[in-house]
């Protein structure tokens, strides 16, 4: 009698693992986030030049979200953002960080991979960091066993007061003294493993082929307990740099190269976790940091049709391009048309794995209704409203349909659905919808500075 309830028992379970549904296994979760990648490329996304097939399958075995906000438009903030579920004035993390000068993400901050440790998972993070590079802000003291990457953007120097590995390969010329030196070297980037330089400065031609190396091994390695991966791709940010296998390939020219080389190391990963058996207990999600640089060399890209660029918080300097897939929990081909962020995956992550979220004020919302593919899914954020943070001044909210955005020289008000490319501000004919939303900026923004996070 026993073993027929038993086999009752595993029979309901299993017939209720439908699609938006999920049971406590502790699924696996990859972020692969770019630098600098603007709204449209990728294939689906509309790019008419760049060939991303593996995104593309991603997409359509898995959501694409037409709506998808990073919280910051430049790196360093974005980055505090997606791994604490907050805006990044909340953190403490209002502008990018430089090497050798203090500052940091406070490790006293609950990042998704410390969150996920108390889960018993295996965390790792490869690629960018810059989040500060001193030892107290690297990865390893912010929930993660392993980090293998440079510690901040690529254009950048060296912290010359740098741990070094015993085994450390010089390049281009380079030695210990020359490391040690605090003269600057723009564009001569150090490779770390753990909190050690290994590599100065670094081939960069080589640098999306070893993350995927390490992202592929770290998966086998690890395949029979959760994890949690988190892949932040250097590129396409300046200077730009493909491997032999990839440069001169696209049409694009070498931008397109690098995203393309981008889209053949996320399909490794996927195939790695099909390989596996891994790809029905393993949530993947994409997207980018910021949007694209506006430079007139080719070397940036697109966020048509949107308007603006990286350091900007008109739409094409924060809407990027998101796909997510987690096979027999997302619907396949989902497209979500609904505001969601960059800040809004801890908190889904934690309702996932069950894990507790910070004591802490935190501004993202559990969105696993969207990321599911439910149809009739709203928002969490379309009556409290999607904030667009320049460093400590808040300059744009978006509620619904209607975006304003205050700047020193203008009053804006858009409405995205009607005016996606933010050309037409159509303030003077609301003015009721203006005052309004003025309002909710100034509650907001004198809520979350009142509210910020203290330390120890």
């Amino acid at each position: 009698m026993k073993l027929i309830v038993s086999i009752i028992a595993v029979f309901l379970s299993c017939s209720l693992n439908v699609f938006g549904q999920v049971n406590q296994s502790k699924p696996n979760v990859i972020i692969i986030f770019t630098d600098d990648q603007g709204y449209q490329d990728v294939g689906v996304f509309g790019s008419p030049l760049i060939k991303t097939p593996n995104l593309d399958k991603m997409a359509s075995e898995g959501i694409k979200f037409t709506d998808f906000y990073a919280a910051s438009s430049v790196c360093s903030p974005s980055r505090a953002a997606l791994l604490t579920g907050s805006y990044p004035p909340r953190v403490g993390v209002p502008k990018v960080l430089w090497p050798n000068l203090p500052g940091g993400l406070n490790n006293q901050e609950l990042t998704i991979a410390d969150m996920l440790k108390t889960k018993g998972y295996k965390t790792a993070c490869i690629g960018k960091w810059h989040l500060g590079d001193e030892a107290q802000y690297l990865p390893t003291a912010q929930g993660f066993d392993s980090y293998y990457g440079i510690p901040f953007s690529n254009d950048m120097s060296v912290n010359p007061s740098s741990k070094v590995s015993k085994d450390i390969v010089f390049r281009e010329g380079m030695s210990i003294d020359s490391l040690r030196e605090k003269k600057w070297r723009g564009k001569r980037v150090p490779l770390m493993r753990q909190d050690e330089v290994i590599e100065y400065p670094v081939d960069q031609t080589t640098l999306t082929q070893r993350y995927t190396k390490e992202a592929v091994n770290f998966i086998k390695e690890n395949k029979d307990e959760p994890f949690f991966l988190y892949v932040a791709q250097t590129m396409p940010h300046v200077p730009l740099y493909a491997s032999s296998k990839f440069k001169g390939k696209s049409a694009r020219g070498l931008y397109g190269d690098v995203i393309e080389e981008i889209d053949w190391s996320v399909g490794e990963i996927l195939k790695t976790l099909e390989s596996l058996g891994l790809g029905e207990n393993t949530l993947v999600v994409f997207t980018s940091d910021n949007g694209p640089w506006n430079l007139d060399n080719g070397n940036g890209g697109s966020a048509l049709p949107l308007r603006g660029h990286k350091f900007e918080t008109l739409e094409g300097g924060m809407r990027v391009p998101m796909i997510a897939q987690w096979k027999g929990k997302i619907k396949a081909g989902s497209v979500i048309e609904e505001v969601a962020s960059t800040i809004d995956l801890l908190p889904t992550i934690a309702y996932l794995t069950d894990a507790e979220l910070s004591e802490k004020p935190i501004d993202g919302k559990n969105i696993w209704t969207l990321l599911s593919g439910d149809e009739k899914a709203k928002s969490p954020h379309s009556k409290s409203g999607f904030y667009y943070y320049k460093e400590n001044t808040l300059e744009a909210v978006r509620q619904g349909d209607w975006k304003l955005r205050i700047t020193k020289d203008c009053v804006a008000l858009y409405n995205l659905k009607d005016d996606i490319s933010e050309n037409n501000n159509v303030a003077a004919a609301h003015p009721k919808i203006v005052k309004k939303l003025q309002k909710m900026m100034k509650k907001f923004d004198a809520d979350l500075k009142e509210n910020q996070h203290k330390y120890n």
